[in-house]
């Protein structure tokens, strides 16, 4: 590795200023999504809030999709366009790892989202919107309320879906397991939940959340289903109902949207080993389907410090140390560049925001088309196996459109400890 082509391409990040490069790169373009190489890093957080706020003021971006559930983060929406505080939104998270978006780092944020859309018009307000999966019952729920106020004639089948999932009781992880010995389901009730819905909801803030839970419910059932076989067909399923919410988002806020994520859904699948394993990914997705409007993936990296995660899915989160950065990792050879810094990469455009993943011949750096473990940390987490795992190959050019490095970093600020009790099952396939 040439080190010295390594630091020619680094450009200098001190402050929010120092992201006019990817503010340039984004020019019109119609979503950004930026990632984080773990879901408990201060630095991260803090970063991509600062991108967020400029492609706001700047570019005009009308929503931010985050990998949380929908009816929580619907909370955190009404508080950052209306009249409450954020901190009370976010404070009653509880699904497990609540630190991902319950923590000090965000209510920052968001704070400062409600004091602009103070600003606007209701009509022009800035979004603040759960894109994930996992909210089964809670999203049942939501339907059954909306529905017994504002759409009476709907009931039954919010009572027939509602019904079929009680027979299997509220463990969304039970009713997987049962579908697997037993082939049936309630994917048909779930289906004519969402018809039943999609046509009778009116076009108002409402009506589109009824809509997107009923959506949530019927992308659940089928995670859920899929989870059990085991294999890449949940963590599929999961990124397809991302990609899908993140466009009827847009169709509803007539505009363009930042996503926050990991970087395993947000840097393109088709740059790693994912795609090998029949993975695809929220990145891969948005730029297939969106690439002639405009796509910009940014990613994240750090060589060590500290950060948030838990033993085991579902343990009491707590502080853990993140040793340097496994030798020939990209992290090592950043490091070894650029020691104790913090820069800017923008990897040349063959395979990127213009031309997908498919790894076109471009006249930049050859140090950014090499295969390099590029560290990921989930929710769980043990340092000890930064010797044989924590790491994904990738090729830098194709994967992202823009990188932030940060040699050491720390961890975020959670604003309350985890609650005990029954927890959702893992995520495949390694809890991102």
């Amino acid at each position: 590795m040439d080190l010295d082509e390594v630091r020619r391409s680094a450009l200098p990040l001190n402050d929010p200023g120092g992201l006019d490069p990817v503010l340039d790169l984004v020019a019109d373009a119609r979503f950004v999504l930026i990632g984080e190489a773990s879901h408990g890093t201060h630095d991260f957080y803090a970063w991509r809030a600062a991108l967020t706020r400029r492609l706001i003021e700047e570019k005009g971006f009308g929503f931010v999709g985050v990998e949380g559930d929908w009816p929580d983060c619907e909370r955190v929406n009404r508080a950052v366009t209306g009249d409450g505080d954020p901190f009370d939104a976010l404070y009653a998270f509880e699904r497990w790892p609540t630190f991902m978006w319950a923590n000090e780092e965000v209510v920052g944020f968001c704070r400062w989202l409600r004091g602009w859309n103070d600003a606007l018009e209701p009509a022009s307000r800035v979004g603040f919107h759960g894109l994930d999966v996992y909210s089964l019952w809670e999203s049942l729920r939501a339907v059954r309320v909306y529905a017994a106020d504002r759409l009476p004639g709907q009931m039954e089948a919010v009572t027939r879906a509602m019904r079929c999932f009680e027979s299997y009781g509220h463990d969304p992880q039970q009713y997987g397991l049962a579908t697997r010995m037993v082939p049936e389901s309630c994917e048909q009730e779930v289906v004519d939940l969402l018809a039943e819905l999609a046509g009778a909801a009116p076009a108002d803030a409402a009506g589109f959340a009824a809509r997107q839970n009923a959506a949530v419910v019927a992308g659940a059932e089928h995670y859920y289903r899929s989870m059990v076989r085991g294999g890449p067909e949940s963590w599929n399923v999961r990124d397809v109902h991302m990609a899908d919410t993140l466009v009827r988002l847009a169709d509803f806020h007539g505009g363009k949207g930042v996503v926050w994520a990991h970087n395993t859904h947000v840097g393109d699948a088709r740059a790693t080993d994912m795609a090998a394993a029949g993975m695809t990914n929220l990145g891969q997705l948005v730029r297939e389907r969106h690439g002639e409007e405009g796509v910009v993936l940014v990613g994240f990296g750090t060589h060590r410090g500290t950060v948030v995660a838990g033993d085991r899915w579902g343990a009491r989160a707590h502080v853990m140390r993140v040793p340097p950065a496994r030798t020939a990792s990209l992290e090592a050879v950043l490091h070894e560049a650029l020691p104790f810094r913090a820069a800017l990469f923008l990897p040349p455009p063959g395979g990127g925001a213009g031309g997908g993943a498919g790894g076109a011949p471009h006249d930049g750096p050859a140090w950014y088309d090499q295969p390099m473990g590029h560290r990921a940390i989930g929710v769980v987490y043990d340092p000890e196996r930064e010797r044989w795992g924590n790491y994904v190959p990738t090729v830098l050019s194709r994967r992202y459109d823009a990188f932030v490095w940060l040699d050491e970093t720390r961890a975020l600020h959670p604003l309350h400890g985890e609650p005990r009790g029954d927890q959702e099952p893992e995520t495949y396939p390694s809890a991102m």
